[in-house]
């Protein structure tokens, strides 16, 4: 197919443009990287906190995890078109640095900032919807709902939110490189769409996602009136709801989970596709087969 016809680009076309977006990233002055990683933990934390309230009274799991991964799709959408920070989409400057065009050192301080950054935006918009009463939904049950959501996040393994951190990325990332790759506004919300809904309903972990969903649930936790309904509901004890705290979401869950992020996106998305379709790795391997 003509490519000047086509409405997608080649693999080839996409690592291409990626590498020239990481490059323009690595350049970027440090206070619009910080504005632009808050804007993307508001912009996720907002998707998150509207997929609990889309699936909190739903009694089938796979209905709820449908309709959430349909909603959450929104946060992606939103920071890729105007143009935020993601941590997790940001994993995908390994290619910049293996093409020899972005540095290592700048590599990891971009995601460090960037990291920072939307833990900022990501509490803010806890905060925001704490306060707004939005937890008192459905006679408290959505602050109910949202203890529950965070407790299934801390009690994990530290492999368990390793994998999962792994296979998340794999479909974020892959998510944004078919953003990319499509050329119109509605061929990029569709790439989104898809890729974002199955991770969701697979039930992945998303570090950034988890920067809202658990310090929520921490607050909610505190509240006495949520912390009542969730031991009715779900039938926590008090000893249970004390293991939800700020350790256990640095420690149990933001760590395994951040790991498995950089993971899946700098090794099974990033490396991978340079690998299979970089010019400087192809025709290095070319010289080293004459």
């Amino acid at each position: 197919m003509n490519n000047e016809t086509s409405h997608i680009l080649s693999p080839t076309e996409i690592v291409e443009s990626n590498i020239k977006l990481e490059v323009n990233r690595s350049n970027m002055p440090l206070l619009k990287m910080v504005l632009l990683g808050i804007l993307a933990g508001i912009f996720i934390s907002c998707g998150a906190q509207a997929s609990n309230v889309a699936m909190h009274a739903l009694p089938n799991v796979s209905t709820a995890r449908i309709v959430a991964g349909c909603v959450f799709a929104i946060g992606l959408m939103l920071v890729v078109f105007i143009g935020a920070e993601l941590f997790t989409g940001d994993c995908l400057l390994i290619m910049g640095v293996l093409d020899k065009k972005v540095k290592t050192l700048t590599m990891i301080r971009i995601l460090i900032v960037v990291f920072i950054s939307n833990l900022i935006g990501a509490l803010i918009v806890v905060l925001l919807v704490y306060y707004s009463g939005q937890l008192g939904y459905s006679n408290d049950m959505l602050g109910a709902f949202t203890i529950k959501v965070a407790m299934g996040k801390v009690e994990k393994s530290f492999i368990s939110s390793f994998s999962s951190g792994i296979l998340c990325n794999v479909f974020v990332c892959g998510a944004v490189l078919m953003m990319t790759s499509a050329k119109d506004a509605s061929g990029k919300v569709w790439t989104c769409f898809f890729s974002i809904l199955a991770f969701v309903v697979s039930g992945f972990e998303h570090c950034v996602a988890n920067m809202y969903y658990i310090p929520v649930g921490i607050l909610a936790k505190n509240n006495e009136v949520y912390a009542n309904k969730a031991m009715e509901l779900y039938g926590y004890t008090k000893e249970q709801l004390d293991k939800l705290n700020v350790k256990s979401f640095l420690v149990d869950s933001t760590i395994p989970v951040t790991i498995g992020n950089v993971f899946g996106g700098v090794v099974l998305v990033g490396l991978m596709m340079w690998m299979a379709y970089g010019t400087k790795y192809d025709k290095k391997v070319k010289n080293l087969t004459k």
